[in-house]
């Protein structure tokens, strides 16, 4: 039987997207400096709270971008798809990085409900104001590439999410200030804590679905069968398995039973058409085990 391994090497450019995520860990490492030091010298468990969690978004970054460099590492004998999986593991860490983020800012809360304590209202509110313009113009660099990687889209969620958080703890601030009622502090370290969670989860799932080397998210299993059995000499198409080799690339096995009476030149001509049309729907390494009689027995067991 012949085979036929199709690679097809684009590898995505740290050029800006690297810059991206280089600029958003130097401006949310020095916010949650800033943070942290009010954070203790007004006693708000919210500042203190979403210091943490942007410092775990720092680590995302970091993260993030070290998957990247690896990424980008050639294919060696051990490694033969390379080190794009690095992608879909740093997803999955940075994932439960936040959840551990999310349990202390949960336990911290509790604590604080019980035990009140004062807060500066004002100055919790100038921090948090100063970190929406942080998280906002981080997020920014991010939003031209969400959609065309899982660790992206990560980052984005996560900075988007920390500038809505800062508008809720500006409004805290206010309040506190105005009203002196201390338990609005741990009240907005709750609802940060639901809103990271509930942006976490999605993360989580996906990256969990693609280390298992599930078929990736927008990826129609039955439309790409349906499209090759569509070509020509193809009298029908199973044993297919589509799996990621990281966030940006995806990968695919199938075994096409071929009509007779085609030539070597025509089932090339099939295989160079199949590759070209499935890259229009995301796959980007196609092997293809194809024989010219119809299946035996055994097959149906492979």
């Amino acid at each position: 039987m012949p085979h036929d391994h199709a690679h097809h090497h684009s590898p995505q450019s740290l050029s800006h997207v690297g810059k991206a995520f280089i600029t958003g860990i130097v401006l949310n490492l020095a916010f949650v400096i800033v943070e942290f030091i009010c954070g203790f010298y007004t006693n708000s468990l919210a500042l203190l709270s979403d210091a943490g969690h942007n410092l775990s978004d720092v680590a995302t970054l970091a993260l993030s971008l070290f998957a990247y460099g690896m990424a980008k590492r050639k294919a060696t004998t051990v490694y033969t798809y390379g080190y794009h999986k690095s992608t879909i593991l740093a997803s999955l860490a940075n994932a439960v990085i936040l959840l551990v983020a999310v349990g202390s800012i949960g336990w911290e809360a509790i604590q604080r409900f019980m035990h009140p304590e004062p807060t500066a209202g004002y100055t919790i509110s100038i921090v948090a104001g100063i970190g929406i313009l942080i998280n906002g113009a981080s997020a920014f660099l991010f939003f031209k590439d969400k959609d065309s990687d899982l660790n992206v889209k990560g980052a984005y969620l996560h900075l988007v999410t920390d500038a809505l958080v800062s508008a809720g703890v500006v409004v805290a601030g206010f309040i506190i200030a105005r009203t002196g009622i201390a338990w609005i502090d741990p009240l907005i370290s709750i609802v940060i804590m639901v809103i990271v969670l509930y942006s976490t989860w999605g993360l989580l799932t996906e990256s969990l679905k693609l280390s298992m080397d599930a078929v990736p998210t927008g990826i129609d299993s039955a439309k790409i069968k349906q499209f090759m059995e569509g070509q020509k000499g193809v009298s029908r198409v199973h044993h297919i398995h589509i799996w990621a080799i990281g966030t940006t690339r995806n990968a695919m096995t199938a075994h096409l039973v071929l009509e007779k009476g085609l030539s070597e030149h025509e089932v090339a001509d099939l295989k160079q058409e199949l590759r070209h049309g499935l890259e229009h729907l995301n796959i980007h390494h196609a092997t293809f085990e194809t024989e010219l009689l119809a299946p035996t027995e055994h097959c149906k067991t492979d």
